[in-house]
């Protein structure tokens, strides 16, 4: 019994070695092609090295973790290749002392990458399983200054006061002008917006006063941001 257990505990050792040394090759990939395409950001480098982007993969599609492709999550969600979304963190700008708003909670990682960056992080999902598995995966990195909650998050979140940066990975229709009041002054805002070819454009909105100004990144797969809190999950 005895060597039974040390057999299966070696196992476990390898396999764990294995998902390590492919979690580095990875990811040693991905900086590499990051460079390649001029995003050259060291602190946001390190936020994302320090999030272990397997813990935010399903088991069956952990050798994609660091690919650019999408891979499939619960709710019928998807998790953005790491390559967009290390491009969407690069054009937020994040600092120090920010607070940030994120619709789209997703599997969370975005979020737990964005809190190694800044002071606080609310991120919102529809989904409640969403929700209730983001925040395991924050507890087990002990990453404590993420809110996560379900809500609806067409209409950005009440009562919680501004954001420096807020961050949408759902589409809209026409530009969320009633986010304005969301950000403060000198604020960014990334959200896509449904071009009439049926193309999702990431937008990068600036907010300068009381007025934003706009600038057209690149095209996204977002879907639309759905009504309402999703009532069976």
């Amino acid at each position: 019994m005895t060597s039974l257990k040390s057999a299966q505990w070696q196992k476990d050792c390898d396999l764990l070695a294995t998902q390590r040394l492919d979690e580095k090759e990875g990811f040693a990939g991905f900086v590499l092609r990051m460079r390649q395409a001029g995003i050259v950001d060291h602190a946001l480098t390190a936020a994302l090295e320090a999030t272990p982007r397997t813990l935010f993969t399903p088991y069956s599609f952990a050798d994609a973790a660091y690919s650019p492709r999408m891979i499939p999550i619960e709710c019928g969600s998807f998790l953005e290749g790491i390559d967009l979304a290390a491009r969407l963190l690069f054009r937020l700008d994040l600092k120090a002392g920010q607070r940030v708003l994120e619709i789209g909670t997703g599997s969370g990682f975005t979020a737990a990458v964005i809190a190694r960056l800044v002071d606080r992080v609310l991120t919102i999902d529809r989904y409640r399983t969403l929700v209730r598995l983001a925040d395991e995966r924050f507890a087990r990195l002990a990453i404590v200054n993420v809110a996560a909650r379900v809500a609806d998050g067409r209409m950005g979140v009440r009562g919680e006061g501004t954001f420096d940066r807020i961050l949408v990975t759902g589409a809209f229709e026409s530009i969320p002008r009633h986010f304005a009041d969301l950000l403060v002054s000198d604020g960014i805002m990334l959200a896509p917006l449904m071009r009439e070819d049926g193309e999702r454009m990431m937008v990068r909105f600036h907010k300068i006063g009381s007025r934003f100004e706009r600038e057209d990144l690149f095209a996204v797969p977002y879907e639309p941001l759905q009504a309402d809190v999703a009532l069976a999950r």
